[in-house]
């Protein structure tokens, strides 16, 4: 993605005064995000740690400054952090730096990530650990910096970064997978704690050929889902009018939204009926999307519960 801040006057959604952090954005789908946020009129907080793509540290923060100067030379507004997200006064020290030059954080994009991927069998411990602390709780460590600033000035944007991994699984990434679905049950939560304060949370499900990824899909299928073509998802994810509580599927242009929905089940008493033999006899019924329903928060399933036993006592 190149940063072009000509293009404004063609925008309806900018981001004039507003402060933006953006994990991992020393390149890849992080980077695009910057770019776009501050070609759009936002200061963006470049954070990188400069490590490897399994989390090792190369001892380089270079790749988020290289970011910033990029921005600064087409004539926008950013600065360069090096916070490791599993650090949580690390963290907590960018944001003081934030507050402290810009005086408001608007926009958290969860980004930074590593892989070490390897089956069940294989994978250790210490991997399976690593990558839940990088992408679960790195990013509760910057939400949770951010959380009150942005209730007490009554405005935030937050996005989290999912995966079709964690969404629906892919072998060889129990440990990637488990934090990713981890994460979107972070921003169910917040969205609901979130809502009074006008403080918006969203998910990302991206298809992106990156670092991360460049190993795993041949090159022309690299070619064909660059991270520019996920960054306009973000972009609206962290908009002024943007929802909340939703995931947004994007890779190679194509933008989808991802809704767990639970059927409307069967009823089997609690007497002699409601066994193991019951819900096997009666498994199609209890699998039948046609009447299935979208909840927003827990409580939803309780009430429908309670709904369909009384419809079956009528």
């Amino acid at each position: 993605m190149r940063l072009n801040l000509q293009r404004g006057e063609n925008m309806s959604i900018t981001f004039n005064d507003r402060v933006a952090i953006v994990t991992g954005a020393g390149g890849g789908l992080g980077r695009c995000h910057a770019l776009d946020l501050a070609s759009r009129g936002a200061t963006v907080i470049v954070n990188d740690l400069g490590g490897n793509v399994d989390g090792s540290d190369d001892g380089s923060s270079s790749a988020a400054e290289m970011v910033v100067e990029e921005i600064k030379a087409a004539g926008g507004k950013a600065m360069a952090n090096g916070a490791s997200v599993t650090d949580p006064d690390q963290v907590k020290a960018m944001v003081e730096e934030v507050m402290d030059k810009y005086g408001r954080i608007d926009i958290l994009v969860n980004n930074a990530g590593i892989l070490r991927d390897k089956s069940f069998s294989k994978v250790e411990d210490q991997d399976f650990r690593m990558v839940l602390e990088v992408h679960l709780m790195g990013s509760v460590n910057c939400t949770k910096a951010v959380w009150e600033i942005m209730k007490e000035q009554n405005y935030g944007r937050i996005v989290m970064t999912s995966s079709s991994s964690g969404l629906y699984g892919n072998f060889g990434q129990t440990n990637y997978g488990s934090a990713k679905m981890g994460v979107v049950g972070l921003m169910n939560t917040l969205k609901l704690e979130g809502a009074k304060y006008n403080v918006k949370c969203n998910t990302l499900a991206p298809l992106a050929g990156t670092r991360m990824t460049e190993s795993l899909m041949p090159e022309e299928v690299i070619d064909q889902i660059k991270p520019d073509f996920v960054t306009p998802a973000v972009t609206y994810m962290v908009s002024e009018d943007a929802p909340t509580g939703v995931i947004i599927a994007a890779g190679a242009g194509v933008f989808t939204r991802v809704m767990i929905h639970e059927t409307k089940g069967v009823y089997l008493g609690t007497g002699d009926e409601m066994t193991a033999e019951g819900i096997e006899a009666n498994w199609d019924q209890i699998s039948d999307m046609t009447d299935a329903t979208l909840c927003y928060q827990g409580g939803d399933q309780t009430t429908k519960a309670f709904t369909l036993i009384q419809e079956s006592k009528k």
